[in-house]
């Protein structure tokens, strides 16, 4: 799956570097929000987010609209991808508070750490194994194993990958995240899972935070409750993980510096969006934000990383995935296969 071509995207804009010229993409992204809001209020069990890729996706390959997408609207929707990704992933931090996450004891800790670490390593090398271009084994591993798409957005920030490796691997995670939603619901029974290991499966092993609710809310609320504590605790491995990429970047940089290759610029040990992150984590800890503001915040983060999914599925070209998205369905199987086996068997030896 690859996006707009090299000859299209090397095409000089007659907007680039003015504020106007943002203002058609943004207000696309602004519209395709409202079309996701419109979709999930007419059929609950699509994600927000999950609609927003596929509109995105949609709207790069109808005719009439897909000239815009690729010409005026570019700019602007390559902002949301980034910058409004960026905000979305900092508000995600009022979803987590230490307290819950401590609350679920060690041994859901430790089944979670070894889960995503699995999942994380296994898929890279999987990836590399395949012989995949650029950063998308990267990208994939870490949508896979914490967060979904917002994961990949976050680490693309300070891996500066290429925007069709990170629209691939946005593409393939809410695909797979997507497919979830259907098929883990009905191995709730036959695999012997009551609902709280029902909810804690999901919440271990599927990708975004609407995708888990989606799936997990079908066992009932003692399901929805586990689904969602675990997967926040995967979402604290972000900042992390955030922060390992940046070290791995900077000695790699250093080395090809020292190999006579140009340094560039060198990014921020720990990127200014993940020291938002974990402040909103701190303030949530603390238990003065009131009700309506968490409310308030989460809806205000949906609709900033639906406005960034928009613009990244824009990015993608079906045709290109036709011919060449094989090797990476293959690996989105796989490390699908992978974190489902894995959390399934923690779930049973901590439960």
């Amino acid at each position: 799956m690859t996006l707009i071509s090299s000859r299209e995207r090397a095409r000089p804009s007659r907007s680039t570097g003015r504020p106007s010229g943002k203002l058609p993409g943004l207000a696309m992204a602004a519209a395709g929000v409202a079309l996701s809001w419109g979709v999930h209020r007419l059929v609950p069990a699509v994600p927000m987010l999950t609609a927003a890729v596929v509109l995105g996706i949609a709207a790069a390959h109808l005719p009439g609209v897909r000239a815009l997408v690729r010409g005026a609207g570019r700019p602007g929707l390559t902002l949301a991808g980034k910058r409004l990704m960026r905000a979305g992933v900092v508000l995600l931090g009022l979803k987590l508070g230490l307290d819950d996450v401590l609350g679920l004891g060690w041994a859901t800790v430790v089944m979670v750490l070894v889960t995503v670490v699995a999942t994380f390593f296994g898929t890279l090398w999987l990836g590399r194994r395949l012989g995949l271009r650029g950063d998308q084994p990267l990208l994939i591993a870490t949508g896979y194993s914490i967060c979904g798409a917002s994961a990949i957005g976050a680490v693309s920030e300070v891996s500066g990958s290429d925007e069709e490796d990170v629209a691939t691997s946005v593409a393939l995670v809410t695909l797979c995240g997507t497919l979830a939603i259907a098929v883990l619901p009905l191995l709730h029974h036959p695999l012997g899972l009551d609902d709280a290991q029902f909810g804690r499966w999901v919440g271990a092993g599927v990708h975004d935070v609407g995708q888990v609710v989606a799936t997990a809310q079908t066992a009932g609320p003692t399901a929805l409750t586990e689904a969602v504590l675990v997967k926040l605790m995967r979402v604290a491995l972000l900042a992390p993980l955030v922060a390992a990429v940046a070290v791995a970047v900077r000695r790699r940089r250093a080395y090809d510096a020292g190999a006579g290759a140009a340094e560039g610029k060198r990014p921020a040990l720990v990127p200014l969006f993940v020291l938002g992150f974990l402040a909103m984590v701190v303030v949530r800890t603390t238990g003065w934000v009131p009700a309506a503001a968490l409310d308030g915040a989460q809806h205000a983060q949906e609709l900033l990383l639906a406005a960034a999914l928009f613009g990244l599925g824009s990015a993608v070209h079906l045709p290109t995935l036709v011919r060449t998205g094989g090797r990476v369905a293959a690996l989105g199987l796989c490390s699908w296969a992978v974190i489902a086996g894995v959390s399934y068997g923690g779930v049973l030896l901590t439960t």
